[in-house]
């Protein structure tokens, strides 16, 4: 698959549809790994957490959940075609395990949201086997027991939100011990998707502007984040376009002049 890097992230080139068929694979293959959907909050954040970026680095597949992350792409080839969300991967990867049997697992919020998106889902997809979930808020002497219940449940997708870096740490330090073959990191997805939270208007997602729509929701606890956040990767992205496109044109150049070198011998 092709990649593009932008700031301190390499993401695959994929479609929303093409993420869902390279899962399906993935998992029929019985292969582990994880999807890490980075935005823009995240690609900041991995600038002081090495244990982020790492994570990142090592996921079986990096999709942009950030539109302002794909706008960015169309400068260069190749480009992202279009923003994948963790939300919207949610119920794709509940479809996908209605249409080909298999067995997940859903962790993180409250007790009560999860049982609504259990349920949502149990009426939206009948032939989903949901084989287990547990709520987000575990103290860390109960992470073995639910270790060990996600992989005595024969877990093949592991979907947890428990916002990040907490959700990374937990799929990487429990990845291989659970058994399961693919797991990612939803955020706050089951908290929308119970109705909890409401998702911005289609329009502000076209236009990079969901931010704005959460930060209106939590104005308290989001306003620093934001506000710190988005700086950054106005800055770091106007020092960072103008060295890629010069190493792009030298490249071009260099070449270029080989060619003609060659050709002369």
């Amino acid at each position: 698959m092709n990649k593009i890097e932008i700031l301190n992230c390499r993401y695959d080139t994929l479609n929303f549809q093409e993420t869902l068929n390279w899962a399906k694979k993935w998992i029929r293959s019985g292969r582990r790994g994880y999807i890490a959907t980075v935005n823009v909050a995240i690609s900041m954040m991995m600038y002081s957490d090495p244990k982020l970026q790492e994570y990142v680095d090592n996921a079986s597949l990096v999709v942009a959940d950030g539109q302002p992350i794909i706008w960015s792409s169309k400068l260069f080839h190749p480009c992202l075609p279009e923003r994948v969300t963790g939300v919207d991967l949610v119920d794709g990867l509940c479809a996908i395990a209605n249409q080909e049997n298999f067995r997940v697992f859903l962790l993180g919020a409250q007790t009560d949201v999860i049982k609504i998106v259990v349920n949502k889902f149990q009426k939206k997809y009948p032939q989903l086997k949901i084989c287990g979930s547990h709520d987000g808020y575990f103290h860390p002497d109960e992470v073995h027991q639910i270790v060990e219940t996600i992989k005595e449940k024969n877990t093949q997708i592991l979907i947890i939100g428990m916002g990040v870096p907490r959700q990374e740490n937990f799929i990487k330090n429990n990845l291989k011990e659970s058994g399961i073959n693919l797991a990612i990191g939803v955020g706050g997805s089951f908290q929308v998707i119970a109705g909890r939270k409401k998702r911005a208007p289609f329009w502000m997602q076209e236009a990079g502007l969901e931010w704005l729509y959460r930060l209106i929701q939590e104005p308290r606890r989001l306003w620093k984040r934001y506000l710190v956040t988005n700086s950054q990767f106005i800055y770091r992205l106007s020092i960072f376009i103008p060295q890629k496109m010069c190493r792009h044109i030298w490249k071009r150049l260099r070449y270029q002049y080989l060619l003609r070198f060659q050709s002369k011998q």
